[in-house]
């Protein structure tokens, strides 16, 4: 067959990369970067460049509806039209018994911008609810409430050229070169060419982004609030700010120049635990633009100072705070509106930003109109064509409030679609208890090895990347087409479809004097609906259609009908969308974190990303290549903490909050602070023994944005008593069914972990207290580890030892080493390299001690090039530049280079 092109976006993150999918027939069979889309300009990360490879098996893809015909029966396959019937019917019977607030949505920023507006329309306009929320509430809603209280209006007033104007760049509580590793690069080539550009980067722990900074700010945990009021404090002292900007464009600025008086650097630096010269030097860059020279102080003359911020600031029970004390900044230095600058929320997933254009949560309505208004409610309604009343004047419940309400009974019926809520929100075992509770559970995925899969009553089979399309709009408020490349495998169908063809079935119900408002056939349709409810709002679409995304490419917003093209910065004039045009300061007192550390619990848990795998890893953890660059979980410690406990590194430690406890293998390293443990939130319970770190983590939300304090809790760290061991490790030509088969034996174990390693092989570790009973024998049937001629298994009862050990082809198959593991580990190096087995077979119970060194991790997942070569290069002199050239690292997608760039700095040569 011919090989298709089909021009798309990637499905990651919200920087909205354009993408040229390359099929043959029914299969994706390649990926480039497209060199015409103004967001990536042809870059891809490693995570965009493996897309092809998440989509090339079928296994553990949702295929057909399922249902439950008993309570505790197990899910049987059925019709579409049997599940969108009983779908429809159960969500109609309980919103007449109890009332339209008996139900609920739980969504994604991963949706299409057609399938979030469809669902918003049947939650508000059909049942009449707002009791639809989304997984953005758990990332960008503080970053939506500030910029709506102090500007007016959602949506950043930038937009990615600005990477390359900026004089002084400002992350707060963003590791951009994991997270937007795309628009890192576009950041290093504008630095490299512009080195007089000044990098500030505000994290507690020291990641790669930092590493890169001409100045880390290394402040405990919680205390951005106390260190933007400190900088404020010295902008005023020192006439950094700009009064003729205040004056004319803002209001409220007395109030915050009185709080603010009582910041002086030297007690804000104090408590954020950093030097106050380094407080001192911030402020400096940020209020000169990055200059040094003094310079011209007006507001033409000063260079331009840029933040990019993300889930630092925003998972805080204090976030829209954090949000709005930094947008005091930009206001008070005049630094918004222009070439360069403003404060800029980079958005956690592809249409994050999508959702909130069409009110797709609980706390807005479409357009960024507001529930409690009465004439934002008919207008709505008008183009709906639904009656006013109909739209609920109450904000529904936002996340945490609605599983709560789920678990308390409020809530009867819940639809999640896309999202996987069992693992992602936090109290994590207290959201399975909800949904364990729960009347009907509707599950809308195309995964089904999710946390939150199990509890469905019904699954809906939904299209994915690559087989559906619609539109998704980026950070910089780009609308970028989606398009579908191959057929939808099996009986999967877009999101669009099942919400609607459930909606006509409810309405047939509920409303059948209405004629149908739900009859799209494509999502062309339900596109034009959607910027009709646009016009004459802040996020005017009213010049955009299909028609323009075809012709002319990707386009930001607002652009107006009879504009050329879309506003790429916003408030230029320095008009903001408030009622009288001014931009609003907020009084911003620091608070410290809303769960303090204490004798108990006396550590400060952080968690975020890591480079190469993405959410609860449903698509990333499809692929071995993405476990290479950290192929295990675990939770890091600095060396003086873990050496005052008497703790190594390797050794499993036990995790514990208020709420609930996880156990990892311990990693020692300096970039986490004294005091503070660091673990990845990715690791579900398809990978783990539990449902990850999230077990541990605080519900408290903010006030303001309800957003939940995912990234801090207080927690306690001890040695897990775990002496019984096993490690397992098998190839497979389809290692996707392998794991489906191993994955329920994890909850038997107190520890127990899975990844996939090498190219096809699969590596279990596991740990319990005492050997569980028949654990083993379910394993070797999972593994098919059966004795015979290519295997060969030792025992020792009195010893409580099982070895296992299988060959294929002459080569290491897999093994099983349960109760004593000397050897395992060079055993499982052999395995993976490939190689033809040398000497006797018998050898391999030979006990060659345990092998504690950390494994040689893959740091370039596109040439596979590893970190003892690098080191190597490195011990004889060589640069970045030279082991960039020699090794070929770094030259591909580029995700690789801050962690190259460290590597070979001057420290890392010394070490």
């Amino acid at each position: 067959m011919t090989k298709t092109i089909t021009k798309s976006t990637c499905c990651y993150c919200g920087v909205g990369c354009g993408v040229l999918i390359e099929s043959d027939g029914d299969k994706i069979t390649g990926i480039q970067g497209d060199p015409a889309h103004p967001a990536n300009f042809g870059r891809l990360c490693t995570k965009g460049m493996t897309l092809p490879a998440t989509a090339a098996s079928l296994t553990g893809r949702a295929l057909y509806p399922e249902m439950r015909l008993t309570r505790d029966a197990e899910r049987q396959r059925i019709d579409w039209d049997a599940a969108l019937d009983t779908v429809a019917e159960r969500f109609a019977d309980i919103v007449e018994r109890h009332g339209p607030d008996s139900v609920a949505f739980y969504v994604s920023g991963q949706l299409l911008t057609e399938d979030y507006y469809v669902f918003n329309k049947l939650a508000k306009g059909l049942i009449g609810t707002n009791n639809i929320d989304t997984n953005s509430r758990l990332c960008m809603s503080s970053a939506v409430t500030a910029y709506k209280m102090a500007l007016g209006a959602d949506g950043p007033p930038t937009c990615y050229e600005d990477l390359e104007l900026a004089d002084c760049v400002l992350f707060a509580g963003s590791n951009m070169a994991y997270a937007h590793p795309v628009l890192f690069r576009r950041l290093e080539a504008a630095k490299a060419t512009r080195p007089a550009t000044k990098w500030v980067v505000i994290d507690p722990r020291r990641t790669d982004t930092a590493a890169m900074a001409d100045l880390h700010l290394q402040i405990q945990p919680g205390t951005d609030v106390a260190l933007f009021n400190g900088m404020l404090h010295h902008l005023i002292w020192e006439g950094l700010i700009a009064p003729a900007y205040i004056a004319a464009h803002t209001a409220g600025f007395a109030e915050l120049k009185t709080l603010v008086r009582d910041y002086t650097p030297k007690m804000a630096a104090e408590l954020c635990g950093i030097l106050e010269a380094d407080l001192i030097q911030a402020a400096e860059w940020f209020g000169r633009g990055g200059m040094n020279d003094g310079g011209d102080l007006d507001r033409n003359g000063r260079g331009a100072s840029l933040s990019l911020y993300c889930m630092g600031l925003n998972q805080s029970a204090h976030g829209t705070d954090k949000n709005l004390a930094l947008i005091n900044l930009h206001l008070a230095t005049g630094q918004i509106g222009k070439p360069g600058a403003g404060p800029f929320s980079l958005t956690g997933q592809p249409n994050a930003m999508g959702g909130r254009e069409v009110g797709g949560m609980a706390t807005m309505l479409a357009a960024h109109r507001d529930i409690a208004i009465p004439s934002h409610r008919a207008e709505v309604a008008e183009i709906w064509g639904v009656p006013a009343e109909r739209l609920s004047s109450q904000p529904g419940l936002p996340a945490v409030a609605m599983f709560d309400a789920i678990l308390e009974g409020k809530i009867k019926a819940v639809w999640i679609a896309c999202t996987n809520p069992a693992h992602s929100l936090p109290d994590a075992g207290r959201v399975a208890e909800a949904l364990a509770a729960a009347e009907f559970v509707v599950v809308q995925e195309a995964f089904v090895n999710t946390d939150t899969v199990p509890y469905a009553d019904v699954l809906l089979p939904a299209a994915t990347w690559g087989e559906k399309g619609g539109t998704v709009t980026n950070s910089e408020r780009r609308i970028s087409r989606v398009r579908a490349a191959v057929k939808a495998p099996g009986e999967t169908r877009p999101d669009w479809w099942i919400a609607s063809e459930v909606a006509r079935r409810i309405e047939a119900r509920l409303y059948p004097e209405e004629s149908s408002h739900f009859d799209y056939a494509e999502t062309a349709t339900i596109f034009d609906e959607h910027r009709r409810l646009t016009i004459g709002r802040d996020l005017d679409i009213g010049g955009i259609d299909y028609a323009l995304l075809e012709s002319h490419g990707p386009q930001q917003w607002p652009l107006k009908a009879g504009m050329k093209q879309g506003l790429a910065r916003r408030y230029v004039d320095g008009t903001f969308a408030t009622m009288d045009g001014r931009a609003q300061f907020h009084v911003t007192a620091y608070k410290p974190v809303a769960e303090p550390t204490n004798a108990r619990y006396p550590f400060h848990l952080l968690t975020g990303r890591l480079r190469d795998q993405w959410h609860g890893m449903s698509r990333t953890g499809r692929l071995p290549q993405l476990f290479a660059h950290t192929p295990e979980p675990t939770l890091t410690m600095h060396p003086n903490d873990a050496e005052r406990r008497g703790l190594k590194a390797g050794e499993l430690v036990k995790i514990a909050s208020k709420r609930g406890a996880v156990v990892l293998p311990l990693a020692i390293g300096n970039d986490v602070p004294s005091g503070s443990v660091f673990a990845a939130m990715h690791w579900s319970g398809q990978f783990l023994s539990s449902i990850g770190i999230n077990a541990a983590s605080a519900p408290m939300v903010d006030g303001k944005s309800f957003q939940p304090e995912l990234k801090h809790a207080a927690v306690r760290v001890e040695r897990a008593e775990l002496p019984w061991r096993a490690i397992a490790a098998l190839r497979s030509p389809n290692v996707l069914v392998l794991h489906a088969a191993v994955q329920p034996l994890l909850a038997d174990c107190d520890y127990a972990a899975i990844s996939l390693q090498g190219r096809d092989t699969l590596v279990l570790r596991a740990a319990c207290a005492e050997a569980p009973a028949g654990w083993l024998e379910r394993l070797f049937t999972a593994l098919d580890l059966q004795p015979g001629a290519d295997v060969l298994e030792y025992r020792d009862a009195r010893r409580n030892v099982v070895k296992r050990v299988g060959w294929r082809d002459g080569a290491l198959n897999g093994f099983v080493f349960a109760g004593e593991l000397g050897g395992a580990e060079g055993l499982l190096d052999t395995l993976l390299a490939g190689e033809p087995w040398q000497g006797p077979r018998l050898a391999v119970f030979a006990p060659r001690g345990v092998n504690t060194a950390p494994r040689d991790r893959v740091v370039c997942n596109c040439t596979q090039v590893r970190e003892s070569q690098i080191l190597g290069q490195v011990a004889t002199g060589a640069g970045f530049e030279q082991v960039k050239a020699k090794l070929g690292c770094g030259a591909v997608c580029g995700s690789c280079v801050p962690e190259l760039k460290r590597l070979c700095a001057p420290s890392s040569r010394a070490a």
